[in-house]
């Protein structure tokens, strides 16, 4: 019976096999494979030589660093560097008489107006006080000439050099830079400038030095046009506070940090405010899912038979 339905099935084609089918399945099968394993090669190789390249400039960037002869700010515990704490305004206030008695004769501060230390360091009238110190140059007159007029609260902090050429010459071709926002410019920020501040020594051996040069650690290179300005007792604070080498960086520091972020109290004032704000809204939140959700989950379902 078997062998008859088999010659009946072969006779009508049923059982015949397509060979050409079968070997094109069997090339596809074979050529994926072999583009796959092609595939993975040449990614293999990519990422091999994408490896390489980054280890290469890796090494390269630091052999052209001095590292060795760099040294990296350390971290120091200011007072406002916690997540809600707010600057010591006593001693921003000290680091702006640090600034007008010893950086605002090289140092220009062009983004601050005196009208910025109200509220923060100074009163109004103290601050008017210290805007009418200096003489600005406005006009034109109605005769068309220009004239010399007390400061406002207006003004910007004046610029020790009429134009950066002029304060090239003045420091061996070195050009101060603005320390408006220096603090944010930095790697290091404030721990930079204390560092830097505090950080000049004598130059090690092999250290050449050219003249006009100081030997800091902390500046990159090592070799520094700025000479060391603060040391003990340079000035005298108004509130009394013992002006040592280190309370003055720490001070001006502190100053140049507001400069740098005139809005840091206000930020983390506002972090505050939103915390409770939003800490409130979470218990009325989770308090409403209990009240719209209590029905559904305390509900039971019975189901009766039928009779």
């Amino acid at each position: 019976m078997a062998a008859t339905v088999g010659r009946i099935c072969a006779g009508a084609g049923l059982l015949k096999t397509s060979n050409g089918a079968v070997f094109n399945q069997i090339n596809a099968f074979s050529t994926t494979r072999e583009w796959s394993k092609g595939r993975r090669m040449v990614l293999a190789t990519v990422g091999a030589l994408a490896g390489g390249a980054g280890a290469l400039m890796f090494a390269l960037d630091q052999s052209v660093k001095a590292s060795d002869l760099e040294l990296h700010p350390p971290k120091n515990p200011w007072s406002h560097s916690g997540l809600i704490n707010s600057l010591d305004h006593s001693s921003v206030r000290r680091g702006y008489e640090v600034y007008k008695q010893v950086c605002a004769a090289c140092h220009s501060m062009k983004y601050i107006a005196y009208r910025n230390l109200i509220g923060v360091s100074h009163t109004e009238d103290e601050a008017k006080a210290e805007a009418a110190e200096m003489m600005v140059t406005d006009g034109p007159d109605e005769a068309g000439n220009m004239f010399q007029r007390p400061g406002k609260l207006s003004d910007y902090f004046p610029n020790p050099y009429a134009n950066e050429e002029a304060a090239r010459a003045a420091n061996n071709g070195a050009f101060p830079p603005d320390l408006s926002y220096i603090v944010s410019a930095r790697h290091g920020g404030e721990d930079y400038i204390f560092s830097l501040l505090t950080g000049y020594c004598d130059a090690p051996a092999g250290i050449v030095l050219r003249e006009g040069q100081y030997y800091n650690p902390y500046f990159p290179g090592g070799a520094i046009s700025m000479a060391q300005a603060l040391y003990n007792e340079v000035l005298e604070y108004e509130d009394g506070t013992p002006a040592t080498a280190s309370q003055l960086a720490k001070d001006v520091a502190t100053f140049l940090k507001w400069t740098a972020e005139p809005e840091h109290d206000d930020r983390k004032r506002m972090l505050i405010k939103a915390a409770g704000m939003f800490s409130f809204l979470l218990v009325v939140t989770y308090y409403l899912k209990r009240h719209k959700w209590t029905n559904i989950k305390t509900r039971k379902i019975e189901f009766k038979p039928r009779k």
